[in-house]
């Protein structure tokens, strides 16, 4: 197994000095307005709606749920989306604290919703102080589950914290789910944000941790969002073009492993195709359109336009008519060498990936 804790540390200290593949989904695609943002799955679905009408009885059995079997993937995701929701509907989410103020599952959702609050503020690092004792709270549930230390993460980054103590927190989550996506993206973030423009040292965790992963992993497209990182970035030296094309085919055979029009991979598809456009690889971006289906994805259009689904709408209509667009919506360049690297800012990208 590669040593994705020592691969860390390294960069750190070098910093400072046929497979399951799916076929296309039959038929045409989906008109533009039966194209859909962010669709929630069928099990977080009915939380969702019960959320809206003030019930927090199905959230919390979805959480249980996926604790109790040890999916540690999609719980990560479901706690997402619950503090995202509960960021404008909080109603049933006070209710659950009334219920079940020592609910493990809701004290996640709880520290979750209180980093997003602090993320947005100016102030960030000082507000994300007094969270540090919700997440530890939420850490105690279950030993076995690394959502928590994902958010702890999270925390360190936006804290500002010193390289050990985010080493310690990183061997403390990986002991606990070694392929986890979440807590990888975290540690990627973490890398980018630390040292802005040292994107060879993010595509070498990327790669080490997507060579030691499960060929259906997550964390197998971790190497495109290093190169997503990369592309939106504009700074630091040059990375091969060769390395981009690896990461994207990578990516590629990932999301060949999932169903066509499948909501559960539509952000590595959505990712993905960004790469693709960028790199000027019209038809992998067409097959891509076609295994997204509708399920368009605020990340990473929302990085690009402030209406991320007409965005993708747009481009995706470029597409599908034989264009070459950029992934801004623009018209492309002269075709580029096949060796040159593509660097620079295109689009209105955001700062943070919070």
């Amino acid at each position: 197994m590669v040593d994705t804790m020592a691969s860390l540390r390294a960069l750190f200290r070098s910093a400072r000095g046929t497979t399951t593949a799916s076929r296309l989904a039959a038929g045409p695609l989906p008109a533009d307005d039966e194209v859909l943002l962010d669709v929630p799955d069928q099990r977080l679905a009915p939380a969702l709606v019960a959320a809206g009408r003030g019930e927090y009885e199905p959230a919390a059995k979805l959480l249980a749920g996926t604790r109790g079997a040890a999916e540690w993937e999609e719980r990560d995701r479901y706690v997402h989306r619950l503090a995202l929701f509960a960021r404008s509907r909080a109603e049933w989410l006070d209710e659950w604290s009334d219920a079940a103020p020592h609910d493990q599952d809701l004290l996640l959702v709880e520290a979750q919703l209180a980093v997003d609050r602090a993320w947005d503020s100016p102030a960030r690092a000082e507000l994300l102080r007094p969270v540090s004792a919700r997440i530890t709270a939420a850490a105690r549930g279950d030993d076995r589950d690394p959502v928590p230390w994902r958010l702890a993460l999270d925390h360190a980054r936006g804290s500002n914290a010193g390289h050990k103590y985010f080493e310690e927190l990183w061997e403390a989550a990986i002991r606990r789910a070694p392929h986890h996506y979440g807590c990888h993206v975290a540690a990627l973030r973490y890398l980018a944000t630390h040292w802005h423009g040292s994107h060879r040292e993010c595509f070498d965790f990327a790669d080490l941790a997507a060579q030691d992963a499960p060929p259906d992993s997550l964390v197998q497209a971790l190497p495109a969002r290093a190169a997503f990182s990369y592309l939106t970035d504009g700074c630091g030296p040059e990375v091969p073009r060769a390395r981009l094309d690896a990461a994207a085919d990578r990516a590629i055979e990932l999301s060949a492993r999932f169903p066509a029009a499948d909501p559960w991979p539509a952000e590595v598809r959505n990712k993905l195709m960004y790469l693709l456009v960028r790199l000027e690889r019209w038809e992998a971006a067409r097959t891509q359109l076609h295994l997204i289906g509708p399920y368009a994805t605020s990340f990473p259009w929302d990085r690009l336009s402030d209406d991320p689904l007409g965005h993708f709408v747009r481009l995706r209509a470029q597409l599908l008519a034989g264009a070459e667009p950029l992934p801004d919506g623009g018209p492309a360049p002269s075709p580029r060498g096949a060796e040159r690297p593509l660097a620079g800012h295109r689009g209105h990208v955001l700062a943070d990936d919070h």
